[in-house]
């Protein structure tokens, strides 16, 4: 990815969870970028599961963010869900309650998962990996 197609272009990502602090602190570890090589993100919230099937039926998102704790439906059986009925489905980022849960990620397709309490280490690094994949960009690619 060019420096001029980098600075024009923002790296999406859909962020799931019905519980708003759970939301801030993903903002707040993303920040604006989650790597050097990767365009600045915008992150779009959605609380609802029927929000997050429409948003990603409408955009082009690069990443979503699922959380498996949200509340009726968790993020494993809505990024089940996505896996199966779309196409091009994005790369998923899960995030469940405990490390022992780490395993539903495979049934619900997940291409990663991270535990709460959100890592402001780790989130964005799994982040940039996942958009890096989607994107075709290689790690420290300038």
């Amino acid at each position: 990815m060019s420096d001029q197609t980098r600075s024009e272009r923002t790296l999406k990502v859909l962020l799931y969870s019905d519980d708003r602090s759970t939301r801030d602190q993903v903002r707040l570890a993303l920040g604006r970028r989650v790597a050097a090589d990767l365009p600045e993100i915008e992150v779009f919230d959605t609380a609802t599961a029927p929000a997050v099937v429409k948003a990603v039926e409408d955009g082009a998102f690069d990443v979503l963010i699922l959380d498996g704790e949200a509340v009726p439906l968790g993020g494993m059986g809505l990024g089940r869900q996505l896996k199966e009925e779309l196409d091009d489905c994005p790369p998923i980022l899960l995030l469940v309650a405990r490390t022992a849960d780490a395993w539903l990620a495979t049934w619900s397709k997940a291409d990663a998962v991270e535990t709460h309490p959100i890592d402001p280490i780790r989130l964005p690094e799994a982040v940039a990996s996942l958009a890096r994949r989607r994107l075709g960009v290689t790690a420290g690619a300038n």
